[in-house]
């Protein structure tokens, strides 16, 4: 492994870490303020702080490398970061409730589940997916049973929030897939976190009963979500991700949902059950499954 992979999993893993520590100021964010003030201010924080980024990506000339390819105009620019902030904002609404009903862990697990929604999504747009991906979705199911599933055999109301979550998320990445090889990706997420905070902050006035005092008071898990979490966490992913084998980009990715457990326990004082833990156990597993079939066939070509 020469130095260049090293260092662009090294800021990948970081990103990771970014990401599933986030979890934990999410949690901490709601003992101050309810989740749409939260995700208002956040969105918007993080929409400012791209700001920089996309005037310094356009000055060091990084930008224009993409040019040739992403050739659309500011009319599909505006359509897809849109459309990806209205789905941004429907993902993280629903898992920034979800999470008032349950832990950092298991909320961590339960959003990493796009990774394997996504190849099944996949199949109506004629996209096969490799056996891996159908063991991985088996262990993820038998995953999810001990994960969730109460004596009653019933899923509790936030792990129903935050599956709804990880369904949305996996639009999302989706419509992002489009978009991104024909605009602009740190231009579009700068729109996206605009129009998702903007559709939060009117359901902020609409639903909650905002007060500066209380946005003044989660100022810390607030400017971590917004700035560390939606703005540097998103720049380091776009400059970690070139050069990189993007099925091994997303499995360092997915490592948040294991960071979330233990940023969970370790800042929060949360544990889990042992039954807790095997389902978080077999659905990283469904994790790791889910990115081998293309990792595996590239490893072949290269033989070959």
């Amino acid at each position: 492994m020469n130095r260049f992979v090293v260092r662009q999993s090294c800021l990948l893993f970081l990103t990771a870490l970014i990401w599933g520590v986030a979890f934990v100021a999410q949690s901490a964010g709601m003992d101050y303020v309810e989740p749409f003030t939260f995700n208002a201010v956040r969105s918007i924080i993080g929409a400012l702080v791209l700001i920089p980024c996309i005037l310094f990506l356009n000055r060091t000339g990084a930008g224009k490398k993409a040019a040739p390819v992403k050739t659309a105009g500011r009319k599909e620019l505006l359509t897809g970061g849109i459309i990806c902030g209205i789905l941004l904002f429907i993902a993280v609404n629903f898992q920034q409730v979800g999470m008032q009903y349950t832990t950092v862990g298991k909320a961590g697990f339960l959003t990493a589940l796009y990774i394997i929604i996504v190849p099944i999504l996949g199949i109506f747009l004629h996209r096969r997916a490799g056996i891996s991906v159908w063991i991985g979705v088996l262990f993820a199911l038998c995953g999810l049973y001990l994960l969730c599933m109460n004596e009653s055999l019933r899923l509790d109301k936030g792990d129903t929030l935050l599956l709804i979550c990880a369904l949305t998320f996996s639009i999302q990445i989706m419509v992002v897939d489009y978009f991104t090889v024909r605009v602009d990706g740190v231009m579009m997420s700068c729109i996206q976190l605009f129009v998702c905070g903007v559709l939060s902050a009117v359901c902020m006035f609409l639903f909650e009963h905002p007060q500066m005092d209380q946005i003044l008071a989660a100022w810390l898990p607030i400017l971590y979500a917004g700035v560390m979490s939606c703005g540097v966490a998103y720049t380091l992913q776009i400059v970690a991700q070139e050069g990189m084998n993007p099925s091994v980009a997303s499995l360092i990715l997915s490592m948040e949902s294991v960071i979330s457990v233990l940023a969970g326990w370790i800042l929060l004082h949360e544990a889990l059950s042992r039954r807790e833990l095997l389902g978080c156990l077999l659905m990283f597993i469904a994790i790791i499954l889910a990115q081998l079939p293309e990792s595996i066939l590239e490893k072949r070509s290269e033989i070959s």
